[in-house]
């Protein structure tokens, strides 16, 4: 009987080619196992759908020929399986293999090397602090708060988001320079009810922020189940990252750090309830009350956080406008959410979440509800909220805010 093809990995990118000269569908690996971006010619991005674990060779076949008209399709069936296996794109054993040696990389190097340096901000360390002093220097620092212990920042691009992250560091003082400071950052590729550690120093092109091992150590032995220990998602992720470069301008170089990267809670976004009724999950929201309960002031905590995702790149039928149509209730409903937070309303904020399955799609909700059912006797104060376009048909809203106990 013949023998299923491998399947299509899910967990790719697939977008529309982005060059006209070469149209048809882009997928590229968002978890870095291979840095190959493939175009699929519009002719053969029908057979990608056979490659679900069911179909076979002669599927596949069947399939080309249909589409070319031509009987004589072998040529074109090998190199196109033979192109997608040596990409790492198809869940065979040679993804296995890639994957395997990845992992194994990450979890040798010394330090966290820094994954969007000259991307996301300027790789060359002079470069870079001119332009976190365009960023963060151009306006008065904000009245101190007594009792801050906590902030909330954006993680989306810092060109496009500078004056919310600008509004939740400039929150902070000299005297927090010897604070750990707790970041819980959206994982947007981690598995589901998870939290990813790592013991590795963050390196950035300023110097390397110092993890607090021993406090990750803690939580490790505490967490149980819920952790991924040397999560791989912190090699590429940039949630935590950009918080470090604010923190590093803010503080220095040297600055100690607990980063916590925050899975999507599925299980209640899909069945209902709370995301404590996952043992794992609550067993680690336990394990970070503890941790505040026995650190107290030593730590501060950090959110990297976005809020709603909108419009075409996000799969909406519409094209969403910073401010003006459909993301006027958006924002409506965001600062709904917020007064949630603000008021510790834990319940309340997962509520709204839940309504419509997470229409909005606020991919900070996992940390966000974190920080609310581990620290439940904060206050928060909402700095600055902000809706960009992150392309002419897409939306992203995200805020800076404070916490007080």
């Amino acid at each position: 009987m013949p023998q299923p093809l491998p399947p299509l990995r899910l967990d790719l990118d697939f977008m529309p080619s982005p060059s006209p000269e070469h149209p048809g569908l882009l997928i590229r690996d968002p978890y870095r196992y291979s840095d190959a971006m493939l175009i699929i010619p519009p002719l053969l991005v029908e057979c990608l759908a056979l490659l679900d674990g069911r179909n076979t060779e002669l599927d596949r076949r069947a399939a080309l020929v249909r589409l070319t008209n031509d009987l004589e399709v072998g040529e074109i069936a090998t190199s196109l399986m033979g192109t997608l296996s040596t990409a790492g794109f198809l869940q065979d054993e040679n993804f296995a293999r890639i994957q395997a040696e990845r992992h194994a990389e990450f979890a040798a190097q010394a330090v966290r090397e820094p994954a969007h340096a000259g991307g996301a901000y300027p790789a060359e360390p002079d470069a870079l602090r001119q332009t976190m002093q365009r960023y963060m220097d151009s306006a008065a620092t904000a009245p101190s708060r007594d009792g801050l212990f906590a902030i909330a920042a954006p993680h989306v691009s810092p060109e496009g988001g500078w004056q919310s992250y600008r509004a939740a560091y400039g929150m902070l003082r000299p005297e927090h320079r010897d604070r750990t400071f707790v970041i819980l950052a959206t994982s947007h590729y981690g598995q589901p009810e998870r939290f990813g550690l790592t013991r590795k120093n963050f390196r950035t092109p300023v110097g390397d922020a110092l993890t607090d091992v021993r406090l990750v150590d803690q939580l490790a032995a505490a967490g149980g189940d819920a952790v991924e220990m040397e999560d791989f998602c912190h090699s590429f992720e940039h949630t935590v990252e950009l918080q470090v470069i604010f923190l590093q301008h803010m503080l220095g170089p040297g600055v100690r750090v607990l980063p916590i990267l925050v899975g999507p809670f599925v299980q209640s976004l899909l069945q209902g309830g709370p995301p404590e009724k996952d043992d794992g999950v609550r067993r680690f929201f336990d394990a970070l009350s503890d941790l505040d309960a026995r650190e107290g002031g030593r730590l501060f905590w950090i959110l990297g956080v976005d809020m709603a995702h909108m419009g075409a790149r996000y799969q909406d039928p519409f094209a969403a406008t910073a401010g003006e149509g459909a993301m006027t209730e958006v924002d409506a409903r965001d600062r709904r959410r917020i007064e949630a937070i603000n008021s510790s309303d834990a319940a309340a904020f997962w509520d709204q979440v839940q309504e419509r399955h997470d229409d909005l799609k606020w991919c900070g909700s996992s940390p966000f509800y974190t920080f609310l059912k581990a620290l439940p006797k904060s206050r928060g104060e909402l700095l600055r909220y902000e809706q960009w376009n992150i392309d002419e048909r897409s939306v992203v809203s995200f805020a800076g805010m404070a916490f007080t106990r």
